[in-house]
């Protein structure tokens, strides 16, 4: 059965997790990481992803920037990639490669585990990772922790279950401060 792995990147100190428009935001994309991603461990762990799962506000805005870039490293991998928009709104989806789920969370991400090996990304946007937490549906969490402390942001635990343990499986620092963790939901 495939494995659903959350990824939450620029994530603060404080929890809070960078909104477009605010320092913080700032702060994360002015970093080598961020500008020109190239850790080909992580390349490599989103080319090999069967799916690539998101909320409709993540769609709208990755698709934007990765269907028109040209030199972005994730560009190739999503463009090619096989994407699942969940979204009860959305009707039609552009991108290449992209399927709908409308229906019930729970029975989509069944349908995608089943049939084979490996993983499946969840980009996020806040309000799926949240659902997809209260549901027990998240395997693992891959969260990209910044020094620093943003003071104002999205919370992205807010509303989800007050006893929620994860195991540490690993964590890696970059030379910019950058704490990467990777916690495994116990089954």
């Amino acid at each position: 059965m495939r494995k659903l792995i959350a990824t939450v990147f620029n994530y603060s100190l404080d929890g809070l997790l960078a909104d477009e428009g605010i320092d913080f935001w700032k702060f994360c994309f002015d970093l080598p990481e961020n500008r020109d991603p190239d850790d080909r461990a992580h390349l490599d762990f989103l080319q090999s992803a069967y799916a690539h799962a998101m909320g409709r506000t993540a769609y709208e805005s990755i698709a934007k920037g990765m269907t028109t870039s040209t030199d972005h490293p994730f560009a190739d991998i999503l463009n090619a990639g096989r994407k699942v928009v969940f979204s009860r709104t959305l009707k039609t989806a552009d991108w290449a490669n992209t399927t709908i789920a409308a229906g019930d969370t729970t029975e989509e991400i069944d349908k995608l585990r089943l049939g084979g090996d490996g993983h499946i990304i969840v980009w996020g946007g806040v309000e799926l990772w949240r659902s997809l937490m209260r549901l027990d549906l998240i395997d693992e969490l891959q969260v990209s922790m910044f020094p620093y402390v943003a003071g104002e942001g999205t919370r992205l635990f807010d509303g989800v279950p007050r006893s929620y343990q994860l195991d540490l499986v690993s964590s890696t620092a970059s030379s910019n401060g950058i704490v990467y963790l990777r916690y495994r939901r116990p089954r």
